[in-house]
């Protein structure tokens, strides 16, 4: 990606941009608003909008005709739920299948300490009810997969992403350039965040025109593995629903061509300009992908998945094994390959700690005699251990099954799940 070229306007110190993409109407039919009308409590409650020249109870009749779909209730999710629904959004379709979890709650904001355990759909209908009734919440209780993708987006005028897997955002990309419909994109890791719209229709780029091909299974970890900042997607899902805001109503400077990326240690916005590929397989003249495809494959999934199952079957022990073998006093070594930070979280008592990342430089610490059982937080950086030692002679190895979350919710529920 190349940065843009900014110019400076004199005497204003106001940053424009030559590649600016302007927006002249909404993206909804102007028929769509002939019959919307707002009682007098509407009215209030949408007050501050109305008496925006921007906006006006014109603009406020778009967003109440407006129908957008949200992928995903998580971390973007809930502002972009919870700021639509706010902003007067006609109908909000969500889609989701998960339940809440207490490590959703840091972020999560759509969802409460006693929701835990509910499904995330149904906790975010009962909260984006309580900003606002007048708001219609569509609901999808589904995996978005290439079988419901086109029936799903169908009805909707814009969908915003708000996932965090590679084959979902193709997906969602794929079905919004097929369809014509506005893809709002977010994406969040650790400090870090970027928005964009992908837009082909309107004239700009599609998602993979930034991105062509998705990178190698466990290349990029998620947030569940690397961490964010609860605060980030707030920033993220904000900037989403300003985006599907400007779309709806015909204002402003759609971020159609750029992408805006944010560092929230340094506190600063960096703008580049995404350049539409001629060569695109989805979105140029001539696309070679006409239709939804399997998108776990084309992402290496099954790939990766069949290559693990080829080599030979890590040796696998359960927690519950395991603690029977700790109260016998049996003799092994209990090695722990999380990092430290994680250690400092939860550890399971008499295990020795040598991060995956070091394992190679400190194998010296270890007695290929000793029988070890290695654990992570699920069993699968443990299970990477393993083999890396099998490669270097170890041979009585064992795998915990489930790591160290296992641990906790099946043997010793004081230690904490993180």
């Amino acid at each position: 990606m190349t940065r843009p070229a900014l110019a400076f306007t004199k005497g204003l110190g106001i940053l424009t941009n030559p590649y600016l993409f302007y927006m002249s109407k909404s993206i909804l039919d102007p028929a769509r608003i002939a019959d919307i009308e707002f009682s007098n409590d509407e009215i209030a409650r949408y007050s501050r909008h109305l008496i925006m020249p921007e906006v006006t109870l014109e603009g406020q009749k778009r967003l109440k005709a407006a129908k957008v779909l949200c992928i995903g209730t998580g971390g973007l999710g809930s502002p972009i739920g919870l700021y639509l629904a706010a902003a007067g959004i006609g109908t909000l379709g969500l889609v989701d299948f998960d339940v809440v979890d207490y490590s959703n709650l840091q972020r999560q904001i759509l969802h409460g300490t006693k929701d835990v355990g509910r499904k995330k759909l149904n906790s975010a209908r009962d909260r984006i009810k309580e900003i606002n009734p007048n708001v219609q919440v569509d609901l999808h209780d589904a995996l978005f997969s290439s079988e419901n993708a086109r029936e799903i987006v169908e009805p909707y005028d814009i969908v915003i992403d708000g996932t965090d897997n590679f084959p979902t955002r193709y997906l969602s990309n794929d079905i919004c350039v097929f369809l014509k419909k506005p893809n709002v994109y977010g994406s969040i890791f650790r400090f870090d965040g970027q928005c964009t719209v992908f837009a082909p229709h309107l004239g700009g780029p599609c998602y993979r025109c930034l991105y062509p091909e998705p990178p190698p299974p466990g290349m990029v970890p998620s947030c569940a593995e690397g961490g964010v900042l609860g605060v980030l997607p707030g920033i993220i899902g904000v900037m989403q629903a300003i985006e599907a805001i400007k779309l709806i109503v015909g204002i402003g400077e759609p971020l159609i061509g750029r992408l805006v990326h944010f560092d929230a240690l340094k506190m600063k916005f960096r703008e580049f300009k995404i350049r539409k590929d001629p060569s695109c397989p989805v979105c140029s003249e001539n696309p070679t992908i006409t239709d939804l495809i399997d998108y776990d494959q084309f992402c290496g999934i099954p790939q990766a998945r069949a290559e693990e199952e080829a080599e030979a079957p890590v040796p696998e022990i359960t927690v519950e094994a395991l603690k029977a073998r700790i109260d016998r006093q049996d003799k092994f070594v209990l090695l722990d390959v999380r990092e430290p930070y994680e250690w400092d979280v939860a550890k399971i008592p008499g295990s020795k700690l040598i991060p995956l990342g070091e394992l190679a430089s400190r194998m010296s610490e270890l007695d290929s005699a000793d029988e070890i059982i290695i654990h992570c937080k699920v069993g699968v950086r443990s299970a990477k251990a393993v083999r890396e030692l099998q490669k270097a002679g170890f041979s009585k190895l064992l795998n915990v099954e489930g790591g160290i979350l296992a641990w906790a919710e099946r043997v010793d529920p004081s230690v904490p799940k993180y």
